[in-house]
């Protein structure tokens, strides 16, 4: 599906120049962290993933050569994976990155050394802006159950523009110490300590822009090795593809072809028994912006280029529309020579797909046309349709080196793997990348949770243990989910709003499980669908608007389910509307530009300014209301604390013992407390930690631990109101976990 706005996976255009480079620093204190497991037991807690299926960008697969049911999978912002063959599934490896390393959470590249099985390096960094941290390298000696860190003085890109081109980190075939790492900004990175420490690579002549992609992949080809690069100034006179054969000198590869020249090398592969290099080409690093692309083949012994693309974009599609298109992955296999598979991107008129031929490119076969698919493990797929799309930003491409028909392939929502080329399903278990917007955990019904998620809508969970199996949420269908809220005093009525096609918002009378549009929405609705509340009792809506670039309009109002809105004036443009849970005349409202907690008890018709002198200028404090208590607030302000008011918002007091809060949610009361449990990403000392507290805020106690902590935690937090001690914690890219006391 093609998400019709920015999601959380929107890319930002780096505004500085690359700092200059000097030799790396030695490495930090070996990071030995506890491997996540899914399921593990730890600090009191034991932790899982709610399963979805994937949700997420995947790219790149990267199976081990010399050890068979072994690979890696690397996704833009959820972290890397290993692939457990006994068990089916993939594991995690990067979950004990805590709050403060959550840049660390996007994966430039991977690497394996083919001599040395259990070792496995990463280049972790998602951006590269000033505001973003630099990036860094960790490397294990056990398959990523323990790392070493070391950090970088430069910024890695895992979730920006080029995220799905080659693996960018490298180990030397014949030198297992020595490590390339291509950058997107500060050029070619060399360790001749297993990454402990890196300088610049001496001879290589390439010279990177602050715009540019830089190395956009390395591989080795026998004893030579090549490195792709992005910073062509679009003529056929650039070079963009370089080797070197000693490790000292790099030259640019005679004879690139002229049309591939012009373009960006995505990703390349290298047989070994007819000793060529395949590499594909587009005219933008991808995934999103390709129009152009081809495929080409270059016989090391000799020199010679061919032209091997499957076929030429720029024909006419089905639908009349221009057929453009790039080139993204590639593969070999490594039983075969000869056989190669390389796949389309960015094709959205005819969709994309996967070509296979079995004489070295001399003819092509389409696997999308004779595709057969099972999504039943993760029924989304269907994006509301009756079938899946065979997929779309296809970059992420392997090849089994021990099953010639073991294909896998990454899409911008899972991973499709085959075993006899025509039978396709997700091969995604364990890896979950959704980005949680919202989380509401009903008082009664067959869901303890329903949420709202980046790119795939709103879900029902009606078990946690398996994809919900009516999908995502439809009639319509979202991008992004932006609002979801439930009558507390009706939770049979539920809205949500976000990114759709259809229509922007939406409301269900059974709970969540089926849906209904809005007869009419605001105009405004389409271009800025934000936060929805609706009153106790499901008789009035009150939804705000925010574009994604920041801009804030004026909330509208609803007493009719969407038949008729009015815009509330008075409204802060651009806040969140929060509803009390018992007075159904009452709103509020917090407006994070003047620090300002506005109230209207009339329905959300008019609203007047209550306590002021607050925390502001974040757009990210949020407010909420304690269940079954009229006016009881509690306001997260991030590291200026927590504070609450017990009068409507008129007044409000800082909760002592409380250094920082960033999202607050509520539970069923501990046994014998008179008070629901309160859940908060904040932090009593230093450590940002999922945090629970049963006597009112007065104490709080640490409910992860140093192995589950996810990156950034902050959009969403909340307790179950029927289980005591349960809590759902939304994650910037690993998904939804929750967490269950030890019994």
């Amino acid at each position: 599906m093609r998400t019709p706005h920015p999601s959380r996976r929107t890319l930002l255009t780096a505004t500085t120049a690359a700092a200059a480079l000097t030799t790396l620093p030695a490495p930090t204190t070996p990071a030995h962290a506890t491997e996540a497991r899914n399921g593990s037991t730890a600090g009191g807690y034991r932790w899982r993933t709610a399963v979805i299926g994937g949700t997420g960008f995947l790219t790149g697969v990267l199976f081990h050569p010399s050890v068979r049911g072994l690979a890696y999978a690397r996704t833009d912002i959820g972290g890397p994976y290993r692939w457990d063959d006994r068990k089916a599934r993939w594991t995690p490896l990067t979950d004990h990155l805590g709050w403060d390393d959550w840049n660390l959470l996007g994966v430039e590249a991977i690497a394996v050394d083919p001599a040395h099985p259990n070792r496995v390096y990463l280049a972790l960094g998602t951006y590269t802006q000033s505001w973003a941290g630099n990036g860094a390298i960790l490397r294990s000696d056990d398959r990523g159950a323990t790392w070493t860190r070391t950090d970088l003085t430069v910024k890695l890109g895992g979730n920006e523009d080029g995220r799905g081109t080659g693996e960018r980190l490298l180990v030397d075939p014949r030198d297992s110490d020595t490590l390339w790492l291509g950058t997107r900004h500060d050029g070619l990175l060399r360790s001749t300590d297993r990454g402990a420490t890196w300088a610049r690579a001496t001879g290589f002549p390439a010279t990177p822009t602050a715009t540019g992609q830089g190395v956009t992949l390395l591989v080795a080809a026998g004893r030579a090795l090549y490195a792709g690069w992005g910073d062509g100034d679009g003529t056929s006179a650039t070079a963009n593809l370089y080797r070197t054969t000693n490790g000292t000198t790099w030259e640019a590869v005679p004879g690139q072809p002229a049309g591939a020249s012009a373009k960006v090398p995505i990703r390349a592969a290298y047989d070994r028994h007819a000793r060529e290099l395949y590499v594909t080409y587009a005219n933008a690093p991808g995934p999103n912006g390709q129009s152009d692309g081809s495929v080409h083949k270059l016989r090391t012994t000799s020199g010679t280029w061919t032209d091997v693309t499957p076929v030429k974009p720029g024909g006419t599609a089905a639908d009349g529309s221009a057929d453009t298109f790039g080139y993204g992955g590639v593969a070999v296999d490594a039983r075969r020579p000869g056989t190669v598979v390389v796949s389309t991107n960015n094709r959205w008129a005819d969709i994309d797909t996967v070509f296979r031929s079995t004489n070295g490119g001399r003819t092509w076969t389409s696997l999308k046309d004779s595709a057969v698919f099972d999504v039943s493990e993760t029924p989304y797929l269907k994006w509301g349709g009756d079938k899946p799309k065979f997929g779309w930003w296809i970059q992420a491409l392997a090849l089994d080196p021990y099953d010639s028909k073991h294909v896998v392939y990454g899409t911008g929502a899972t991973l499709y793997g085959t075993r006899d080329l025509t039978h396709w399903a997700p091969q995604i278990r364990g890896l979950e990348e959704t980005a949680v917007r919202q989380l509401l955990s009903p008082p009664v019904g067959e869901a303890h949770l329903i949420s709202g998620l980046g790119d795939i809508g709103t879900m029902y969970h009606e078990r946690l243990t398996a994809s919900p199996r009516r999908g995502m949420a439809t009639n319509p269908v979202f991008g992004s989910a932006t609002g979801l809220a439930q009558a507390a005093a009706k939770p049979s009525y539920v809205v949500r709003a976000g990114w759709g096609d259809h229509g922007n918002g939406a409301f269900s009378n059974d709970g969540g499980r089926t849906w209904a549009p809005f007869a009419t929405q605001p105009v405004i609705a389409k271009e800025a669908p934000g936060p929805i509340a609706v009153t106790t009792d499901g008789s009035v809506l009150l939804w705000s608007f925010v574009h994604w670039d920041g801009t804030k309009y004026a909330a509208h109002r609803s007493t009719d389910q969407g038949v008729t809105w009015f815009e509330v004036p008075s409204f802060p443009k651009g806040a969140t509307p929060v509803a009390d849970p018992v007075d159904a005349t009452r709103f509020y409202a917090y407006d994070t530009d003047t620090g300002t907690l506005y109230a209207s008890t009339d329905g959300g018709r008019s609203f007047t300014a209550g306590a002021t002198g607050l925390p502001s200028g974040d757009s990210q404090y949020k407010l909420a209301a304690a269940p079954g208590r009229a006016g009881d607030l509690w306001l997260s302000t991030k590291t200026n604390g927590l504070y609450r008011s017990t009068d409507g918002g008129a007044s409000f007091t800082k909760v002592a013992g409380c250094r920082a809060s960033h999202v607050l949610g509520f539970g069923k009361a501990a046994p014998g407390a008179a008070y629901p449990a309160i859940y908060q990403i904040g932090a009593v000392d230093s450590l940002t930690a999922v945090l629970r507290s049963d006597d009112g805020a007065r104490t709080w106690t640490r409910v992860n631990d140093d192995a589950h902590q996810w990156g950034w935690t902050g959009e969403a937090i909340a307790g179950d109101p029927r289980l005591y001690g349960r809590v759902y914690v939304a994650t910037n890219g690993r998904g939804i976990q929750y967490g269950d006391p030890l019994r």
